[in-house]
């Protein structure tokens, strides 16, 4: 066969041709680009970043009917002959059902919930007080609760600044309400928004213990919508600190020490559909919602019952094993074992919560 001429090619497509591709692809290329910048992003993010320093995980330790005394000498800890007192600081936004079940886990251990809400969101929008007009359910806790109010900014032509820093205004404001609630040096502080419950076993084990490190991160059990969705140990933002007067409310890294399997993370856990669609529109990484389609009912209800991102995102990874490992869908988990007793107690009031119960109202 003769070989093709020089320039053949360029003969069968035309530099007009080749122009009107060139005008057609470039746009699509972008639209493609714009609309899945993100899921590229976080496909070489193993390429482009690096991740933190690892914890120094220490082992816990816990049987039913174990002493303390025993327990604290299995994690290198000496019984005290009193309990700490314990401050659970709270920052709250409309997780009602979730502080439902939190507030009756601690109750036993805990000597005042520090509860912090404001009457915008960190993007700026206005926002009923959702704790303040449901106190009546938190009965229970017999005075132990200090609320306070935190006067957010409203958005000015679309923009109340970066959601990130009136999160951390918030944050900071809520360690005069902690000095209010009575707070001294040597009591237990835990920080932890309203999601993150440590195990009651956990708290206990700190306020019973000498010795214990004066700054511990919560290693928690990661769950997606319900206790259904299982995804990973990754949560660590939760501390719990030894008071002093050096102490500030922060919700970042604060040591190298985290404390394994020490509670439950669940993310997303909501009992109506608005509710999702509140927090996608006010929680920081509100930017997320990319398009308004995002926020359609029909289409969050087919996510949660598939275990699947709201927001068409992959996993946030370093390496490309873990990404691949945890694309796609989480898997459905039937265990409702070792989970919040109040949870188990009240299984026909939070159904949602439990296997089998992905429908929302």
């Amino acid at each position: 066969m003769a070989p093709c001429p020089l320039g053949l090619t360029s003969r069968r497509f035309p530099r007009k041709l080749q122009f009107i591709a060139f005008l057609i692809l470039v746009p699509i290329g972008m639209i493609v680009i714009s609309n899945h910048s993100n899921k590229i992003s976080y496909f070489f993010r193993p390429l482009w970043d690096n991740p933190p320093p690892p914890f120094k995980r220490l082992p816990h330790f816990y049987a039913e009917n174990v002493s303390m005394e025993h327990l604290c000498k299995l994690h290198g800890w000496s019984i005290r002959s009193q309990p700490r007192r314990d401050f659970d600081g709270i920052i709250f936004s409309n997780e009602l059902d979730i502080l439902e079940i939190r507030c009756p886990e601690l109750n036993p251990y805990v000597t005042k919930f520090v509860i912090l809400e404001s009457n915008t969101t960190f993007t700026g929008i206005p926002k009923p007080l959702f704790f303040s007009s449901n106190q009546d359910r938190f009965a229970f806790t017999e005075g132990k609760i200090v609320h306070g109010l935190f006067p957010g900014r409203i958005a000015y032509l679309g923009s109340p600044g970066n959601p990130f820093d009136l999160e951390s205004e918030q944050r900071k404001a809520i360690n005069g309400l902690l000095h209010n609630a009575g707070i001294t040096d040597d009591d237990l502080l835990i920080m932890s928004d309203t999601d993150e419950i440590p195990s009651p076993h956990t708290v206990k084990l700190l306020q019973w213990c000498d010795g214990i490190p004066p700054i511990l991160h919560f290693e928690l059990r990661n769950y997606l919508y319900s206790f259904e969705f299982p995804v990973d140990y990754s949560s660590w933002r939760a501390t719990i600190h030894i008071y002093n007067p050096g102490t500030l409310y922060r919700h970042s890294r604060q040591t190298d020490l985290i404390l394994s399997d020490a509670g439950w993370h669940c993310s997303f856990c909501f009992r109506h559909l608005h509710e999702f669609v509140f927090k996608m529109t006010a929680y920081s990484h509100a930017d997320r919602v990319r398009r308004r389609e995002f926020l359609n009912y029909s289409r969050i209800q087919k996510l949660i019952c598939s275990g699947d991102d709201l927001f068409d995102m992959l996993p946030e990874e370093y390496t490309f094993k873990e990404l691949i490992k945890k694309m796609g869908s989480i898997p459905h988990s039937g265990s409702a074992v070792h989970l919040p007793a109040y949870l188990i107690e009240n299984a026909d009031k939070f159904r949602f919560l439990l296997p089998g119960g992905c429908l929302r109202e």
